[in-house]
């Protein structure tokens, strides 16, 4: 959902034809020693299409920081699909 409201905010009409899901780490805080606290998150690309002009582009967490998903759920969903033998 995070995804839909980022293209969906842009006021452009982008259409997502691929993306791809990675888990990695995140940084959630940064404490007031400085210390970070780190998290599991699943970070998103997305490839769109411009449903006037056809151009295509990717969309990264590095200009989207709503493509790193942090909810525990999606964290464990995304793991059940890579870690198990189905």
């Amino acid at each position: 959902q995070a995804v839909v409201a980022s293209l969906v905010g842009m006021g452009e009409d982008w259409q997502a034809v691929q993306v791809w899901a990675r888990l990695g780490k995140d940084v959630l805080t940064l404490a007031e020693d400085g210390a970070y606290t780190m998290i599991d998150a699943v970070s998103l690309t997305v490839e769109a299409v411009h449903a006037e002009t056809k151009g295509r582009r990717i969309f990264t967490v590095s200009d989207y920081p709503a493509f790193i998903i942090t909810d525990p759920a999606a964290v464990t969903f995304f793991r059940f699909f890579t870690t198990n033998n189905l």
